[in-house]
């Protein structure tokens, strides 16, 4: 598994970090202070919108990883932020577009070949208005009639849509 954490040094006291075992497993350490860093999942949020006809919301992606792949609007979640909140901030920046939540989809665990392991948090949202348009990190935003969708980037997003979809 790729860490999430890219430290070597201890913040606290700035000595050499190592691996050692503890708790069950291998955990970054400072052998000067003691401070030992757990190294916890990032979490990412993403929405499943429709439109009026049922079309599915997508945008491409304009960064790695999977640059130029269709995907649900997604992105990190930002420090003070829920996850709803999160969602919603992430379908405005990458598609113009407004909603509310409607429910939960599910959460997700995904490692990540450039962000390490993530959990992926995936709303369904009504879009209450808005211009599409692509922003911030696409390249494109457009809907997909459900029986036209392209492949999807991410394993999470394709268990999610199937959930919304059954």
């Amino acid at each position: 598994m790729k860490s999430n954490l890219y430290i070597k040094f201890c913040p606290y006291c700035g000595y050499k970090l190592v691996r050692k075992m503890l708790e069950g497993r291998e955990r970054l350490y400072c052998s000067r202070c003691g401070k030992i860093f757990y190294e916890n999942p990032t979490p990412v949020v993403a929405v499943i919108a429709r439109d009026d006809e049922g079309k599915i919301l997508l945008i491409k992606r304009k960064i790695e990883p999977r640059k130029g792949e269709w995907a649900l609007p997604s992105g990190f979640m930002e420090i003070e932020e829920s996850p709803i909140e999160a969602a919603l901030r992430e379908l405005a920046e990458e598609t113009g577009l407004k909603g509310k939540s409607k429910r939960l989809i599910g959460v997700y665990p995904n490692n990540s070949e450039i962000h390490g392991y993530l959990i992926t948090i995936i709303y369904e949202v009504k879009i209450l208005g808005g211009k599409l348009c692509a922003g911030d990190d696409a390249e494109e935003a457009e809907f997909f009639a459900v029986n036209q969708m392209p492949p999807l980037a991410f394993q999470s997003h394709r268990e999610a849509l199937g959930e919304v979809l059954k």
